[in-house]
C-alpha cells in the first residue's frame, strides 16, 4: 500500500510552507498526502498579512472523513491557531493510533506570529504528549520549556524537559543558532544524537521548518526507523536550501521538487 500521511495544518498562499510545503515534501519520498486545513493565511514571503480560521468544527470533520475513508499511517502536525481547534483536533484524533510528528508553528520565518496566547500552552500539555516526535526550532524550544535554548547543550537541556512530559522524542532544530555548522540534535531516552550540515548565507529558508517535519513523517510513513528518517529529512532541506528558486523578495521558498540519488537530493530539473 502507499504510504500515507494526513497532514494538519495552515495553508500559505505564496506556497513556501504549511500544506502547501507539506504536500510536496511528502511527494518527493514517494508518499501520499491527505489534508485537514486549520486556516487560510494570506502570506507571501515577506510577512503574513492575515490569518483567516477555519471552523474548529471543520477542521474536525476533515480529519474524520480522511481517516475513515484513506487512512493515514502517520500524522503530521502543523500550525493549530488556536485552543478551540486544538480541542477539535485532539478529539478527532483520539481513535489514532500511529506515529504523530508534531511541529510546533507558533511564528511564520517573516516573524509574524501563527497562534493566539494558550496555543503554546496547549502543544506543550496536551500536544507533546501525544506525540512520537516533536520539531521545534530553538526560539519554540525555548517558549514550550520556559527555558533558554539557544546553545546545543541548553537546547539538548530544554528538548529534555518536553520528554519527562511526555514527547516520545525531540528533533531541537538547530537553523536559529550560530556559526558555520547547523547542529539539529534528535534528543530521545538513549541519548542525543546530532545531524550537522553546512549553514548556508541565504534568505531562502521559507518553510523549512514545515518542510522538515513533513519528510521525517514521510519517511517514518515508508517504514524508516526513527534516526534513518531523520537523516534522511535532514539531508532533503539542506539540499532544498542550497537549489532553492529565488523567488520573492523576502524569506524565499525552498525547492521541493528533488529526487534521491546515490549522492544524495538534487532538482528534479534545472531551476531556471
Amino acid at each position: 500500500m502507499t504510504p500515507r500521511v494526513l497532514v494538519i495544518a495552515g495553508s500559505d498562499s505564496g506556497g513556501g510552507a504549511g500544506v502547501q510545503a507539506d504536500i510536496k515534501a511528502c511527494a518527493a519520498f514517494g508518499v501520499y498526502a491527505a489534508t485537514a486545513i486549520t486556516a487560510v493565511t494570506v502570506q507571501d514571503t515577506r510577512a503574513v498579512h492575515a490569518v483567516h480560521a477555519v471552523p474548529p468544527g471543520v477542521v474536525a470533520d476533515q480529519v474524520h472523513v480522511v481517516l475513515d475513508d484513506i487512512g493515514a499511517d502517520v500524522v503530521k502536525l502543523g500550525m493549530i491557531g488556536s485552543v478551540a481547534t486544538a480541542d477539535a483536533v485532539l478529539d478527532a484524533l483520539s481513535g489514532f493510533a500511529g506515529p504523530v510528528v508534531l511541529d510546533p508553528v507558533l511564528v511564520a520565518t517573516s516573524g509574524d506570529a501563527l497562534g493566539d496566547e494558550g496555543v503554546a500552552a496547549v502543544i506543550r500539555d496536551r500536544f507533546a504528549p501525544r506525540a512520537s516526535v516533536v520539531t521545534p526550532n530553538r526560539e519554540e524550544l525555548g517558549r514550550l520549556t520556559g527555558r533558554d535554548a539557544g546553545t546545543d547543550e541548553a537546547a539538548e537541556a530544554a528538548a529534555r524537559v518536553l520528554l519527562e512530559g511526555g514527547a516520545g522524542a525531540v528533533l531541537a532544530k538547530g537553523g536559529h543558532g550560530a556559526g558555520d555548522v547547523i547542529a539539529d540534535l534528535l534528543v530521545t531516552s538513549d541519548g542525543t544524537r546530532p545531524f550537522e550540515h553546512p549553514r548556508l548565507d541565504t534568505r531562502q529558508t521559507h518553510g523549512t521548518g514545515c518542510t522538515l517535519a513533513s519528510a521525517l513523517a514521510a519517511g517514518l510513513a515508508r517504514g524508516d526507523a526513527l534516526e534513518a528518517a531523520t537523516a534522511r529529512a535532514v539531508a532533503y532541506v539542506a539540499a532544498a536550501i542550497e537549489h532553492a528558486p529565488g523567488l520573492g523578495r523576502g524569506h524565499g521558498p525552498v525547492q521541493h521538487a528533488l529526487t534521491e540519488t546515490a549522492d544524495g537530493w538534487a532538482p528534479l530539473r534545472s531551476v531556471r
